[in-house]
């Protein structure tokens, strides 16, 4: 998981002039809760729900949201104007909202009775996200794609070896959690683009692309309430490993799946999805989790409020976190077993950790060494000054490391073409 404890969430319709009067009164009502929010008012937020939304939280955790966001990002600044999405019968408004530290998204979901179905905080992406890095064109050259998954399309970038001679390897590559683009962009970090980059100096192609809740902010509500995994992340890398085939100058036996965070822990699912060996040539998992994402959570508002010396009831707060989601993804995520499942897999996995990484820690890491240390097919490095961002620093992991540049480290980039090139020692 990365960006903050507070991941997750949020397709694309128009507002059609059929619904234009009805939009109007929703972005009013957007904007009553939002000023609920801030005045502390949940008895107000709570009573203009639906029965979900009144089951899955109370008016006191609603009171607290505010003094919560505060405390974590520091004093409000600004909010946005609202952006309008119509999924069937439900309208989602969406707004984003500046702290000191951080910009957030607002989302406000109505029914079609004009309760509140959901709504939520979630990380957004900055207006300005210039890279410090700059491509190398005489190595290195992009076009744009686009990863279609039935209605959704999603913008992409192709990133090639320039003067390659004959087809070369090709990796997709899969976000963590929350509404990521296609660089895994938080202000001046690209871990992905600088990855991309990076490999493609070393012979390798990358697709990489806007994640669905980027690009749709209202999916989640969409597929009939049925949100999983494979609808946040999976899905949409099958997708892109289909189109990665089609591609000319790509040689469509070497395609391999790298996943970050989240991705990391998706891959063996994409891997069983896609009939292990059948499509792929292999996979990569970079910080990806193997624990229960209350668990980690947990951990996480722990370890925050550790280092911030707030007092958090982490246990409260994780389960008030995974409550909100809906109970199609929380099934799922209960059922999945990373490691049992990669432990099926007859491709060659590379697992990756950064040990300096508080979000998917070195138990995580332990975790797949322990599950997997019987399959010759798999291997696994781990990186002492690595956190979860791929940066490099010393002593205890921070979140404002993630305020400061730094790159992604050759080394990092160096041993995936190794894994890739079947070099990797």
């Amino acid at each position: 998981m990365k960006k903050s404890v507070l991941v997750f969430i949020l397709g694309w319709f128009v507002c059609s002039l059929l619904n234009a009067q009805l939009a109007d009164n929703h972005q009013q009502k957007a904007q009553q809760v939002f000023d609920w929010v801030r005045e502390a008012q949940g008895d107000s937020i709570w009573e203009d729900s639906s029965p979900t939304v009144q089951k899955a939280i109370s008016p006191q955790d609603l009171n607290g949201v505010w003094k919560s966001l505060t405390t974590q990002f520091g004093p409000f600044i600004s909010q946005g104007d609202w952006q309008c999405e119509m999924i069937s019968v439900l309208t989602v408004y969406y707004c984003k909202v500046k702290f000191e530290k951080y910009l957030l998204r607002c989302t406000v979901v109505f029914d079609e009775n004009g309760k509140i179905s959901a709504f939520n905080f979630t990380p957004d992406l900055p207006e300005d996200t210039v890279s410090k890095k700059t491509m190398d064109a005489t190595k290195v050259s992009e076009q744009d794609i686009v990863v279609t998954t039935g209605q959704y399309k999603l913008p992409g970038t192709l990133t090639m070896p320039k003067n390659a001679a004959g087809n070369v390897p090709v990796v997709i590559l899969v976000h963590g959690s929350g509404s990521s683009d296609r660089n895994e962009s938080i202000g001046e970090l690209k871990p992905f683009q600088e990855l991309a980059w990076g490999l493609a100096e070393q012979g390798v192609a990358t697709i990489r692309y806007d994640k669905r809740t980027l690009v749709y902010p209202g999916a989640l509500w969409a597929d009939d309430g049925q949100y999983t995994f494979d609808t946040e992340s999976v899905d949409d890398a099958i997708s892109a490993v289909q189109l990665a085939k089609s591609l000319p100058g790509i040689d469509s036996t070497k395609i391999y799946v790298l996943g970050h965070s989240l991705g990391g822990m998706l891959v063996p699912r994409i891997a069983q999805r896609l009939n292990d060996t059948e499509h792929l040539a292999g996979v990569i998992s970079l910080a990806g989790a193997t624990r229960k994402l209350q668990n980690m959570i947990e951990e996480q508002v722990a370890y925050l409020s550790s280092i911030t010396g707030t007092h958090m009831d982490a246990k409260a707060e994780a389960a008030k976190m995974m409550s909100a989601q809906p109970q199609s993804y929380r099934d799922f995520e209960a059922a999945y077993d990373p490691v049992g499942v990669a432990k099926t897999l007859k491709l060659p996995i590379l697992i990756l950790q950064g040990e300096r990484d508080y979000q998917v820690t070195m138990e995580d890491f332990g975790n797949w060494r322990m599950g997997l240390m019987r399959n010759p097919n798999v291997r696994f490095k781990s990186y002492p000054y690595l956190n979860h961002l791929l940066q490099e620093g010393k002593g205890k992991s921070t979140p404002m490391e993630y305020s400061v540049y730094s790159p992604v480290p050759d080394y990092l980039i160096t041993d995936i073409a190794a894994f890739i090139n079947d070099k990797f020692e």
